[in-house]
């Protein structure tokens, strides 16, 4: 389904560049699209880009619908299986 999902920032690579985590999978990601992202800051991110900056709250509101909808374990599965 490919949904976009909010994810922590841990890590920033020259400002362009990042590592977010969701659910204890890492994935590298382009901050082309996004200014004035730190690490901790949260980012909703589509296909290996984030699209704009999101509050802590927002991320967790979002995360628990898609949790509760059932999408979120697919759309991981699909991230994992995109790294592998």
């Amino acid at each position: 389904m490919c949904l976009a999902l909010p994810a922590r920032v841990i890590s920033i690579d020259d400002g362009e560049m990042a590592v977010v985590a969701l659910e204890g999978i890492k994935k590298r990601i382009s901050l082309a699209l996004v200014e004035d992202v730190s690490v901790g800051d949260y980012v909703l991110v589509h296909v290996g880009y984030a699209l704009h900056k999101v509050s802590e709250e927002e991320a967790e509101r979002t995360l628990a619908l898609m949790s509760k909808a059932g999408v979120l374990s697919a759309e991981i599965e699909e991230i994992e299986g995109a790294e592998a």
